[in-house]
């Protein structure tokens, strides 16, 4: 508004002549009346004090209006501003979601459905005991990438890691994969690292009896220098022994940088002893896949126990065409270490009570609270019921992997009265497995093997072999995983009498809704690496027509099980 005013006053003063104007400007407003024509000249003077008045009323108007503005402007807060502005890239961005949204649907629409709204009615539909409808839809990849750096040599390293692995077979194997990823980043050669001789299986065995050394080096040659010991003129120009230390568990890469790598520079042989979950599972993607090369991959079985568990496969697989393979932890030790009661009267709470002594530090537990917070395993009758109650019929074919089964026969019974095509390495290779009997660790290669090969996988507890395989199986496309969710199941057996089969089978598949091995169980936020190698897990691309493009599968490349693949070069 004080614009137009501005123009109309300046439109206003222009259309007065000069004269008139210099006239209406001499002071007091006074002008000369000197001359003839006095009346005339008064009457144009009265007009031109007219236009003046008007011309004073238009300029006053003006200036009142353009104060008033000018005051509003300053009145504005900066605030609301501020506010306007954020609405404005607020509405922006809002738009250009839903441009973004809108493409990625109709492109979906193109090849299908979405993976998505394909994984929102899993647990809707009905599930597959023998496999994952949604496996397809992914392959493990643990690739290089494009600026990966090659492994540091021999004579340009930082000095020789010397690895003590503790524990059993699968909890020596995490040890294992640990170590490499280390010395990776520690810029390290890795001598090959030691195995536990002084574990509660009593096993002697070393790396080269369990696990083919050759193999294991080439095959990681272009991420870290391995080599069989060290060097001897090395370790004779050393003034002390190897330097000794135990990390702290799941230590992340910075603490190895702070406190290992110091001494390694300074003492040239530095050994990690009781070297299990002593790295962190929180790495960048390229040390996340660097693990699953070395377990899924490196880690290869010599070729006698590779011979013993094929010929067990083959046997379980010409018998039936597929079979389930149960992993049965019920050892007398592992009952005693969990705290928990299974029935047995008397009898047992003595019995397991006396191997309870073993441990100093083990705090006393309630065997009803362990069982309710669902960390008792499964007795062997009960992984039956579950089998039984998800659908498996009563002719499917059991491989049961287990060491020592307290109770013995007694204990496995009622699960072979629902399963009676039960088969174990000893009934399937007894003479082939003579050479390995003294050795558990060789032993307990051979269940990896048949459990690896197996259509599904069932476990009845939560170990080091049932973490491992379950992430190995995930890196081989899903294949079925069956985990018990003990928590409900336990609550679910202990009213089994009260309800009719239906009901109880009708509520096992309740609970067991996001513990079969379905993509979408994993959880990597939650677990473990080993467990759940997410980084090491891809997804298959869209072909024109909706498919899924074929990329190469653990199962089509299974070098850590063929005895006459070649490492990569």
């Amino acid at each position: 508004m004080g614009v137009g005013m501005a123009k109309e006053a300046s439109r206003f003063i222009s259309s007065i002549p000069p004269a008139n104007l210099a006239l209406l400007q001499q002071p007091n407003g006074k002008v000369s009346t000197t001359g003839g024509g006095g009346g005339k000249v008064q009457s144009v003077l009265h007009q031109q004090q007219q236009q003046h008045n008007e011309w004073c009323w238009w300029r006053g108007r003006w200036r009142s209006s353009a104060a008033q503005g000018l005051m509003q402007r300053r009145k504005i807060p900066w605030s609301l501003i501020c506010g306007l502005m954020l609405f404005a890239l607020g509405m922006v961005s809002l738009f250009t979601g839903h441009m973004a949204s809108d493409l990625e649907w109709y492109s979906q629409r193109l090849v299908k459905r979405s993976l998505y709204s394909r994984f929102s009615v899993i647990r809707r539909e009905p599930i597959d005991i023998w496999r994952s409808k949604y496996s397809k839809m992914f392959y493990g990849c643990s690739e290089r990438g494009r600026k990966y750096a090659p492994a540091t040599s021999e004579r340009k390293s930082n000095g020789y890691l010397l690895i003590a692995a503790s524990g059993g077979l699968n909890q020596e194997r995490t040890g294992i994969t640990d170590a490499v990823v280390v010395a990776r980043f520690l810029n390290a050669t890795l001598v090959v690292p030691e195995l536990d001789h002084h574990s509660y299986w009593k096993d002697d065995s070393d790396f080269v009896d369990i696990f083919d050394v050759d193999w294991f080096i080439s095959y990681l040659t272009k991420d870290v220098t391995i080599v069989k010991r060290v060097p001897d003129k090395v370790m004779r120009s050393m003034d002390k022994p190897p330097y000794t230390m135990r990390v702290p568990r799941k230590s992340p890469p910075e603490y190895y940088m702070d406190q290992v790598l110091p001494i390694l520079l300074r003492r040239q042989v530095v050994q990690l002893t009781k070297f299990d979950y002593r790295l962190g599972y929180e790495l960048d993607e390229e040390l996340q896949k660097l693990r699953c090369r070395v377990n899924y991959h490196a880690l290869r079985f010599t070729k006698p126990i590779r011979e013993v568990g094929q010929k067990i496969v083959m046997k379980m697989k010409t018998m039936a065409t597929r079979f389930i393979a149960i992993h049965l932890r019920f050892e007398p030790d592992m009952l005693a270490f969990s705290g928990c009661y299974f029935g047995g009267g008397d009898k047992e709470r003595f019995e397991l009570s006396q191997i309870r002594k073993r441990w100093d530090t083990l705090p006393d537990l309630s065997p009803e609270d362990e069982r309710a917070r669902g960390k008792c395993p499964l007795t062997p009758h009960e992984v039956g019921l579950m089998l039984r109650a998800l659908g498996f019929a009563n002719d499917t074919y059991l491989y049961v992997a287990s060491g020592e089964i307290y109770g013995g026969e007694e204990t496995l019974r009622p699960l072979k009265e629902l399963f009676p095509n039960f088969y174990t390495k000893e009934m399937l290779a007894d003479q082939d497995l003579k050479p390995l009997l003294p050795y558990s660790s060789r032993l307990a290669a051979v269940d990896y093997i048949v459990c690896d090969e197996s259509d599904v996988f069932v476990t009845n507890n939560n170990g080091n072999m049932a973490k491992i395989l379950a992430g190995r199986r995930r890196y081989a496309g899903h294949k079925r995983t069956i985990r018990p969710n003990a928590k409900r199941l336990s609550a679910l057996f202990l009213k089994r009498q009260k309800m009719d089969w239906e009901t109880f089978s009708k509520k096992v598949k309740s609970c067991q809704r996001g513990f079969m091995g379905e993509p979408d169980d994993a959880k990597p936020s939650k677990s473990e690496f080993h467990e759940h190698p997410a980084s090491c897990i891809c997804e298959k691309p869209f072909t024109e027509d909706g498919n899924f493009k074929e990329e190469p599968t653990y199962s089509q490349n299974r070098s850590s099980l063929n005895p006459n693949a070649r490492p990569q070069k």
